[in-house]
């Protein structure tokens, strides 16, 4: 824990009290995941329970002693994608090299690839993300990444 900086204990600890919902000091593991990406991480599925992270709620609780070696660790974790990295497989999908894609190809993206969602998540996503499809289905995919990574 000695790596993160002042600044960085302060943010994990306002963040980690914003997921204390019942004021004890203690956050469900089942949150670790979004409490990470609050505090603009990227972990997988497969990171956040290898870093205690539950797939249930109310089988283990973290105090903010056990949650900053986590968070040092997450942070030092390369097995996480930045938005170049995501940039990059979209542009795959970009046939004329003008920062667009087709709508439907993206959705599809976000229900095959990767850490797959299911339906009501792309829905929800692309609802709250994606710019309206231009007369050919096309779609600024630059622009939704900032959006989800926001």
């Amino acid at each position: 824990m000695s790596d993160l900086s002042k600044n960085d204990v302060e943010r994990a600890s306002f963040a980690f009290s914003i997921y204390d919902f019942e004021g004890k000091g203690k956050i469900d593991a089942f949150n670790l995941g979004d409490l990470l990406r609050a505090l603009n991480s990227n972990p997988t599925l497969a990171t956040i329970e290898k870093l205690g992270g539950t797939k249930k709620k109310g089988e283990k609780l973290l105090t903010l002693e056990e949650f900053l070696p986590i968070y040092s660790q997450a942070k030092k974790d390369k097995d996480q994608g930045a938005y170049e990295d995501f940039l990059e497989c979209l542009k795959l999908y970009d046939k004329n090299e003008n920062g667009l894609m087709l709508g439907a190809e993206l959705t599809h993206t976000l229900l095959a690839l990767g850490e797959k969602l299911d339906d009501s998540e792309v829905a929800e996503v692309t609802k709250d993300c994606m710019d309206p499809e231009d007369d050919d289905g096309m779609i600024p995919y630059a622009a939704f990444l900032k959006k989800v990574m926001a």
